[in-house]
């Protein structure tokens, strides 16, 4: 015999049929919100330790270019309704301040997540803590091969192309061009510079031939000028410069070149192409460079009409009217930042620091407004690897020719 339904069941009945009714259609069936620190109904805070003093200032407006492009978002209603609250702390690319300011992020500010950090030495320094506080350090501005190691760092993540994987193509286009060739290198005494130079030279090795490196030399960041350095090399003979350098020390090498009348083939490394750096070193000075590309330029060009540095502009015109148009620096932090906007836009409503690493990790495939066409993140949970598709390109006086072909690792 059925039972008939009491006065008390069929009024829960009705009342859950009413509010089903009533409620949105996507708020019927929604997934439970889950949150760590850093996150809530109305917030999402993320933090980044970047040098915005000291002998790598320049690379500060990556911070400045996030923190302005967050307010951007914002100002439209945010990510999933949520406001992000982005701190861009000064480590003045010192390894001690860098450990400091993580530190507070992670322990006082309690970010969800960070993103875009610089340098290789003072990201180093808070590798291992960072790991075993379980927080995601994302999208680094430095290519070190160390990033790439999911098994026992699974929260760390390179954001730039792996420095051997640069360092590799290099090498070939030496053997290519120059089989002969004497090689003189400068780069920075510090694990950046040490991870182009061991696959650069290990690529010569395995061809067997003739082309040798015959001159190495190093500079520190603190060093006011490289000009002892280039000195030494341009009397050694060398017929090809490979400059492992940053910042101040990549114009101020540039220039030198010239100055000393030295002609080699010069090679420059990714992260030292931008105008910036090529303006302060003169670009008729950096003419015939060659590098390897993964990214569109700022500014006018043969960029400007497309849609990622237009869309940069907007921004910088908005709200950074003090930042040069030209500055790719900053076109880069704009990449990265449009980038982590979409890891967190993945995110849904399961705002925890394992689901953030999740959706970075499972990033293969996207388009970031600041590559070039062909190029995409390759990031998958077991390869860390942020982009295996490359360009080489030579600077023509003006502007970077991009090769047609890309070469693939």
């Amino acid at each position: 015999m059925t039972k008939n339904p009491s006065r008390r069941d069929f009024s829960a009945a009705a009342l859950a049929t009413i509010a089903a009714s009533t409620l949105p259609a996507p708020y019927v069936w929604a997934a439970e919100k889950k949150y760590d620190a850093g996150a809530s109904d109305t917030e999402i805070k993320i933090g980044q330790t970047v040098p915005h003093s000291g002998p790598g200032s320049l690379y500060g407006v990556l911070g400045r270019v996030g923190e302005a492009y967050f307010q951007m978002l914002n100002e439209k209603g945010g990510i999933n309704g949520r406001k992000v609250n982005f701190l861009t702390l000064d480590d003045a690319y010192s390894a001690p301040k860098c450990v400091e300011a993580t530190r507070r992020l992670v322990e006082q500010e309690e970010v969800l997540a960070l993103y875009g950090s610089l340098g290789t030495a003072p990201q180093t320094a808070v590798h291992k803590y960072l790991n075993s506080k379980g927080v995601p350090q994302l999208l680094l501005n430095t290519g070190a091969s160390k990033w790439n190691n999911p098994k026992e760092f699974k929260w760390t993540m390179a954001g730039l192309p792996l420095y051997p994987t640069e360092a590799r193509i290099l090498a070939k286009h030496v053997l290519a061009v120059k089989p002969n060739a004497k090689i003189g290198i400068l780069y920075q005494n510090d694990d950046f510079g040490r991870d182009f130079l061991g696959p650069f030279k290990k690529v010569l090795t395995d061809a067997g031939g003739t082309a040798q490196v015959i001159m190495e030399q190093t500079y520190d960041l603190t060093d006011p000028t490289v000009d002892s350095q280039l000195i030494n090399l341009s009397k050694s003979g060398a017929d090809v410069f490979y400059n492992i350098s940053t910042g101040k020390a990549s114009s101020q090498s540039i220039r030198k070149v010239a100055e000393l009348g030295w002609k080699p083939l010069q090679l420059l490394s990714a992260g030292s192409t931008g105008k910036s750096i090529l303006s302060a070193a003169g670009f008729e000075n950096a003419k015939d460079i060659v590098s390897i590309s993964y990214a569109k330029d700022a500014g006018p060009g043969r960029w400007e009409k497309d849609p990622g540095p237009m869309a940069f502009e907007e921004l910088r015109k908005k709200y950074l009217p003090n930042v040069a148009p030209d500055n790719t620096i900053a076109y880069a932090g704009y990449g990265q930042a449009v980038t982590m906007g979409e890891i967190l836009r993945r995110c849904g409503d399961e705002l925890t620091r394992a689901n953030v690493l999740k959706q970075a990790s499972n990033l293969n495939g996207f388009h970031s407004p600041f590559f070039l066409d062909g190029v995409t993140y390759s990031y998958t949970p077991d390869d860390y690897t942020p982009m295996k598709t490359l360009f080489t390109q030579i600077f023509n006086g003006k502007d970077w020719e991009v090769s047609d072909r890309p070469v693939v690792e």
